[in-house]
């Protein structure tokens, strides 16, 4: 912008202007009529706008950004809650299983119903004598305990062979896996795997906090199943 013909104005910047209105909120109520005299530019369209126009359409879509932020709050938190009654019913279902050895099929059953899971299974080792033979128990190789044991979060992705995926069943082809190893007093003892057709069900980039807490209780509900936590009838 040229200062040429404005005599005193010579090397003031915007930056300047700017910080000159900041500082002396005042000005404008010494020349009220510039709020109506200048003309901006229309965001959306090519007319001139007042300052006031200008402002209040600035104010309007502010408001409507807060409003958008707002909906989103309230959809994630009934989102939150759905999931917290799913896991509280989830929950519930483990504790009211009064049979020991029912709880593995009670815990898969009750996590394909409540979170829609197309499949799930595990496979657990060292259990008690009296679950030795059982379906959950079938053995699998030291690949898998060893892979279980060196978990530290559950671990989601693609399904690129894993002999866990075989546990599922079912005719369909499992492209993404979580795999949640169960662990009692920092021993891992068995692996939880869920699975599902959909590739962008469980990726890599996924949290896996929730995967985690749904862990730990399955362990808490399986201990049951160990040595010398009773003869299966469940205390």
């Amino acid at each position: 912008m040229s200062n040429q013909g404005n005599p005193g104005t010579e090397g003031i910047t915007e930056q300047d202007i700017a910080d000159f209105l900041l500082n002396n909120p005042s000005f404008f109520e010494r020349h009220a009529e510039l709020l109506a005299n200048v003309q901006l530019s229309h965001p959306h369209n090519q007319r001139t706008v007042s300052l006031q126009e200008r402002q209040a359409e600035m104010l309007r879509e502010k408001i409507k950004g807060l409003e958008f932020k707002i909906i989103e709050m309230i959809r994630n938190g009934q989102e939150n809650v759905a999931i917290a009654d799913r896991l509280h019913r989830w929950t519930l279902a483990l504790m009211l299983t009064q049979d020991a050895a029912a709880v593995p099929e009670v815990l898969a059953r009750e996590l394909r119903h409540q979170f829609m899971i197309p499949a799930a299974g595990l496979r657990l080792w060292g259990v008690g004598e009296a679950h030795a033979q059982a379906d959950f128990a079938q053995a699998c190789s030291a690949d898998v305990r060893s892979f279980a044991g060196s978990l530290s979060q559950p671990y989601c992705g693609v399904n690129s062979g894993f002999e866990a995926a075989n546990w599922l069943g079912g005719d369909q082809d499992m492209a993404s896996l979580a795999l949640i190893p169960l662990k009692h007093g920092g021993t891992s003892f068995g692996l939880l795997v869920l699975g599902s057709p959909d590739p962008t069900r469980y990726t890599a980039e996924m949290g896996t906090e929730f995967l985690a807490r749904i862990g730990e209780i399955a362990s808490a509900g399986l201990a049951r199943l160990l040595p010398g936590a009773g003869d299966g009838a469940g205390a």
